[in-house]
């Protein structure tokens, strides 16, 4: 462990000037994503404090003049000259791109940060930033704005023995043109993550644009264990203690924890690299599928749960109804793609497979009962899916086949380009016409779909495939079979948008489609394949004009504020889609110049998993405590109970 921390161990690669031009390529997006992925890089910084062992609390805040303060007790950003740039260490992190401790000077063994661009990019697409640093018994403090320092770096006696920094910051409405308001819950979702994932840290987040102040404190001392309970509150645990498994091995830290459970038929596997959610798997995951599914088998053969003659549980059987978290802690991480979201360093692998097969063959000769109750699950799933084979493999026959028979409803599209695809799920026949009619036929492919589809969260293999709405969806999508590595290049469209009516029966629908996607290909979702159509609610027609209004609030504000007090017009309230003419569903909902479409993104995933859980699962009692904690906050007339 390194605990000098000064100026020559900070190492500069490049200037700044980029960052303001392309802020997508620094952050992701200009949208909401990456506004928050502000906060998570200055909260970043403070997580690699804490993991090189010289932080233990860190406050977030949300002020009320928009800005965000976080505050750590780490040991300071160097403000000492920098050897390179003449600036003190401090300017040189704050002004300069790629400019910190994390590139080979010594400052820190393991770090995290979004793409290691640090708080330098935060500085840029900040109206301004103010940084207080506490060290060696002095108070510095330099404020920016628009990335360019105001003023020299001042600094002054402090009577505590006070180490640690505060970084202040407002993100800049030129950048982030589409407001800059914080949502309270995405970002308590990333913090309760990093409380999880590092037992050691305390987190305080405030919300303080309140009149009354929201404060939570985020601390788990079980780590990554406490996670895994948290994410199965409301399902029923097949074994009551957490297997955890934690190790090193050539500077990689390996923490793993395990429970399956009796209610649930497929797997909630989250895989961390150096805090990072590895959203497309990596080594490591690789690693712990390899391992425990060589492992369950080997000692499912030594309790002679499974006979000589008999073939090998998959590893889709051995992970039904598993939730694990794997955090691995690398020094010299290899993320693959933009986003960081794959892990690529390939000695991990190895390193997961041997560390987790020694600990986890132990722990389950020690505990023969647990091993036989997973066992036992794992044989009914392999089971379930021998007698689903047959209906798979026609499945597989049908989206692998040049010659498929794509289903008789669907109406494709010409384009056999899946990046310029998309396809329209309608509920449907009567929508189904309108929308085949109004479409662009060079790239808009409509699936009519009849009633409810099955709810897959408590189906097995063999129904799902039976079923005739869900062999349509995945053989006019392309999607291959449940729990195969997904693969995009199978994929006929890449925007899946799913367009139902708005009542109670389409909300329905639509969730039903959602958990289908979420639970058989989990990564539609996470990859962002997935949409909702937004149809507008009413149409409002004045004299020879007409306005489409997709809210109540919108049609108050178009009665209220744009037409005269006395004004005649006509409300037409849309109950369905099949009421709309082709053109003007096209116009209003399917046009891409005109329409408005929301992408469906992932970002705590166990909070979504819970919620998959408690709506759509077997158990009733979690459910009614759900409606009844929140159906006074919801429009009752919406719900369907």
């Amino acid at each position: 462990m390194t605990s000098s921390y000064s100026a020559d161990q900070i190492q500069v690669l490049e200037g700044l000037e980029p960052v303001r031009k392309r802020p997508g390529m620094y952050i992701g997006s200009t949208g909401p994503r990456g506004l928050h992925h502000l906060v998570y890089e200055v909260v970043d910084n403070s997580i690699d404090e804490a993991l090189a062992g010289h932080c233990s609390h860190i406050e977030i805040a949300l002020n009320a003049d928009g800005s965000v303060t976080v505050t750590d007790d780490g040991r300071g950003i160097p403000t000492d000259t920098h050897p390179t740039t003449g600036k003190s260490a401090l300017e040189t992190v704050m002004t300069v791109l790629h400019a910190g401790g994390k590139f080979g000077g010594g400052g820190y063994k393991v770090s995290g940060g979004l793409h290691g661009v640090g708080v330098s990019v935060v500085n840029a697409l900040s109206e301004w930033v103010e940084v207080t640093v506490w060290r060696e018994k002095r108070e510095h403090i330099q404020r920016y704005e628009r990335g360019i320092p105001v003023g020299e770096l001042k600094a002054k006696t402090y009577k505590a023995n006070r180490t640690g920094t505060s970084v202040a910051f407002k993100p800049d409405t030129q950048i982030f043109t589409n407001g800059i308001e914080f949502d309270y819950t995405t970002l308590a979702g990333r913090l309760r993550e990093l409380a999880y994932l590092n037992a050691t840290v305390k987190i305080q987040f405030a919300d303080k644009r309140l009149d009354e102040p929201r404060v939570e404190n985020y601390h788990y001392e079980g780590g990554i264990q406490e996670y895994v309970t948290y994410m199965n509150r409301e399902k029923q645990p097949l074994h009551e203690e957490v297997i955890y498994i934690q190790g090193e091995r050539n500077g990689v830290q390996v923490e793993v924890a395990l429970q399956w459970c009796i209610d649930a038929y497929s797997d909630n596997l989250l895989g961390f690299a150096n805090n990072i959610r590895t959203i497309d798997g990596g080594t490591h995951l690789e690693g712990l599928k390899a391992v425990l599914t060589r492992t369950m088998n080997a000692t499912a053969r030594k309790r002679n749960k499974i006979k000589d003659n008999e073939a090998n549980l998959g590893g889709e059987n051995v992970r039904e109804g598993l939730t694990g978290v794997i955090s691995v802690k690398v020094p010299d991480p290899e993320f693959e793609g933009q986003t960081k979201t794959k892990l690529g360093n390939t000695e991990v692998r190895g390193i997961v497979d041997s560390l987790v097969g020694e600990v986890l063959t132990e722990y389950l000769e020690f505990r023969p009962h647990v091993a036989d109750s997973i066992l036992e699950k794992a044989i009914q799933a392999f089971k379930a899916a021998e007698a689903a084979r047959r209906a798979r493999e026609l499945v597989r026959r049908k989206s692998v086949l040049e010659s498929s028979p794509l289903p008789g409803k669907l109406a494709d599209c010409s384009s056999r380009d899946p990046a310029e695809s998309e396809i329209f799920l309608v509920e449907g026949d009567s929508a189904g016409g309108s929308a085949k009619q109004g479409r662009d036929r060079q790239f808009q492919a409509i699936l009519p779909l009849r009633g409810k589809i099955l709810n897959i969260e408590k189906t097995d293999d063999a129904k799902i495939y039976k079923n005739t709405e869900i062999q349509s969806l995945i053989t006019a999508l392309g999607l291959g079979i449940k729990g195969e590595e997904f693969e995009p290049s199978g994929l006929r469209y890449h925007r899946i948008i799913i367009m139902t009516d708005a009542d109670v029966d389409g909300s329905h629908i639509r969730t039903l489609l959602l958990t289908f996607f979420y639970r058989y290909q989990r990564q539609l979702a996470d990859q962002g394949y997935i949409y909702i159509a937004c149809p507008p609610l009413y149409k409002v027609e004045r004299g020879r004009n007409h306005y489409y209004c997709y809210s109540d609030r919108e049609l108050d504000n178009l009665i209220q504020n744009e037409f005269p007090a006395n004004a005649n017009y006509t409300i037409q309230r849309f109950k369905g889609l099949g009421e709309m003419m082709p053109e003007q569903l096209w116009q209003t909902t399917m046009n891409p110049e005109t329409r408005t479409i929301k992408r469906i993104e992932i970002e705590d995933a166990a909070e979504a998993d819970r919620i998959f859980t408690v709506l759509m699962g077997d158990r009733v009692a979690p459910r009614r405590e759900f409606i009844e904690t929140y159906g006074s906050k919801l429009n009752m007339t919406d719900l369907d109970i």
